[in-house]
């Protein structure tokens, strides 16, 4: 049997036995293997399991990513998150998020703990008290009557910053022919408003002079406290009212603060000094003295309180001939006085901010029409203003034939495309003036072939003899010259007029022109204040704002 079993495979022979015992062995260590591979995946999946879960909303987040987040949200939101539950109102306490706000949405530098670093800016805005620690002399800020230390960024965000920031940027005082400029920015513990004047005439390349008339700041009670700063004894009661849109008020509750002890000749001589940086004896044009005084009388009755409308600075595009902006600009007996150059197409416009009696603040000082450049003529030609003015009214007179066959709706054939004529003195609506003006005589003509050719990149330049310019020292190289138009006007903004002139631009902050009519040469230079919150949203805004400007003082 034991035979026919190994010979029928039913038995195993010794050979077999051991290779069965191997594969069982082998078998074993597979099925060992398996379950160690099994054990090790069941163990990481209990792991993961038993970990830190994954956040499911918001708030399980860690409270300094919270922070983080926060920190990255409009101001104006932040009081709605906190009312989502107590931990984000916690969260919302934190000085970080706050400090982080008021320096991107309002441009505040200033350490809140380092609020008494010196200063140096207005005698009226700081105390004139002289520090010992400062051995320059400068002075040190005057701060808010509580203590300062109590404050926190969330008290300035929500009870100072955000309630006023619609009165942040420029504006323009409705104070008559005068006008002016207004910067309200945010400076430390304070908001306050600039008025921007023009340096001393004539030193027109002089910066910009700055004089405190209100600020605001939190009071004991941590509520906002308006304070006037006109006149000559310190911060006193104020008040600001924001009525209709891009539109504000100040009024002064103690306009005694304004009068000084000397009565209205010392007030005068007082104002003038700061004024013109001169005495009335200095003053030897007698209708310049008289315009001074005119002025002071004017002003004066206003006691600060004035109504301010907003003003924006001009869009700037890559075809522009410089970049826009404000300038000073000479005016012969008005002084120096603050005006807006912006690009319209082939025009380039200047707009006045500060204005006279003759040509009031807002309206059109100078058009320019960029599509007829000028070549000037020789060095010594230039000399002689009857050769200037032979060009510019060659000009003029072609200008006006086109403008009149476009207003009559006569064929165009001839002219030299519909853009050329659309910046022309016919199409201009606004005005200037420096004089008291006079009709302006264009009966000459003269070809134009001169007017034609390019012009180079660097030309000579020098005033023609009879030219009056307040200011002696101006360039003698001038890069492009341009056909406009300037506005004179007689006193109250009688019969104005526009009259031919020649644009010159200097380089990119300094551009002139000459009033042919009147012999005089205004000379600009760029006002570099750095002026935030002032931008227009887009060109329709700026434009419509330049309409209204006219509509003030038209």
């Amino acid at each position: 049997m034991a035979v026919c079993a190994r010979l029928c495979g039913v038995g195993q022979s010794r050979r077999c036995r051991r290779r069965q015992r191997n594969n069982q062995q082998d078998q074993c260590s597979d099925s060992d293997m398996d379950e160690e591979e099994g054990e090790r995946i069941v163990g990481q999946r209990q792991a993961e399991n038993t970990g830190p879960p994954h956040p499911q909303s918001l708030a399980e987040l860690p409270p300094e990513l919270l922070v983080e987040i926060f920190s990255l949200l409009p101001g104006t939101v932040l009081s709605n998150v906190a009312l989502v539950c107590k931990k984000f109102r916690q969260i919302l306490n934190t000085e970080t998020i706050w400090r982080r706000r008021c320096m991107e949405e309002f441009g505040m530098k200033e350490d809140l703990r380092n609020i008494e670093a010196g200063g140096v800016s207005s005698q009226d805005l700081y105390t004139k008290r002289v520090d010992p620690r400062l051995k320059s002399g400068r002075f040190v800020k005057v701060l808010p009557d509580h203590d300062h230390e109590h404050m926190d960024y969330r008290d300035v965000f929500t009870r100072l910053l955000h309630p006023y920031r619609h009165i942040l940027g420029l504006w323009q005082p409705d104070i008559g022919p005068y006008g002016g400029l207004l910067n309200v920015v945010v400076d430390g513990l304070f908001i306050i408003g600039w008025m921007y004047l023009p340096p001393h005439d004539p030193r027109v390349e002089d910066p910009m002079r700055r004089r405190p008339l209100f600020r605001i700041h939190l009071g004991e009670s941590k509520k906002a406290t308006v304070e006037c700063m006109y006149g000559h004894k310190g911060p006193h009661k104020g008040d600001i009212q924001t009525g209709k849109k891009d539109e504000f008020s100040t009024k002064c509750n103690q306009t005694d603060h304004h009068r000084m002890p000397g009565g209205r000749q010392e007030e005068f001589r007082t104002w003038l000094e700061e004024e013109w940086g001169r005495t009335l004896e200095e003053i030897f044009h007698e209708h310049m003295q008289e315009l001074i005084l005119m002025k002071f009388i004017y002003t004066s009755q206003y006691d600060n309180c004035l109504t301010y409308r907003r003003i924006y600075l001009p869009p700037s595009l890559p075809s522009d001939l410089l970049q826009p902006g404000l300038f000073k600009g000479t005016y012969g007996s008005h002084g120096l006085e603050i005006i807006m150059l912006s690009f319209h197409g082939t025009s380039a416009r200047a707009t006045k901010l500060t204005g006279d009696p003759n040509v009031p603040a807002g309206q059109l000082t100078l058009d320019v029409n960029l599509s007829r450049p000028m070549v000037l003529p020789e060095l010594e030609q230039q000399r002689s203003i009857e050769e200037l003015s032979r060009l510019v009214l060659g000009i003029h007179e072609e200008v006006q034939r086109e403008a009149a066959q476009q207003a009559s709706g006569t064929s165009a054939t001839g002219l030299r495309g519909t853009d050329r004529v659309s910046g022309s003195a016919s199409e201009s609506e606004g005005m200037d003036v420096t004089e008291h003006g006079a009709c302006a005589d264009s009966s000459q003509s003269a070809p134009t072939t001169s007017t034609t050719t390019s012009p180079p990149e660097v030309q000579p330049f020098i005033l023609p003899m009879g030219v009056m310019a307040r200011n002696e020292v101006y360039p003698r190289t001038c890069r492009k010259c341009f056909y406009g138009t300037g506005l004179i006007a007689g006193h109250g903004f009688t019969s104005p007029e526009r009259t031919p002139g020649l644009f010159v631009l200097f380089d990119e902050d300094r551009f002139g022109f000459i009033w042919l009519e009147l012999k005089s040469f205004s000379l600009y230079s760029r006002l570099t204040d750095q002026l935030v919150h002032a931008h227009a949203p887009n060109m329709e805004r700026f434009e419509a704002m330049l309409r209204n400007m006219q509509s003030w003082t038209s």
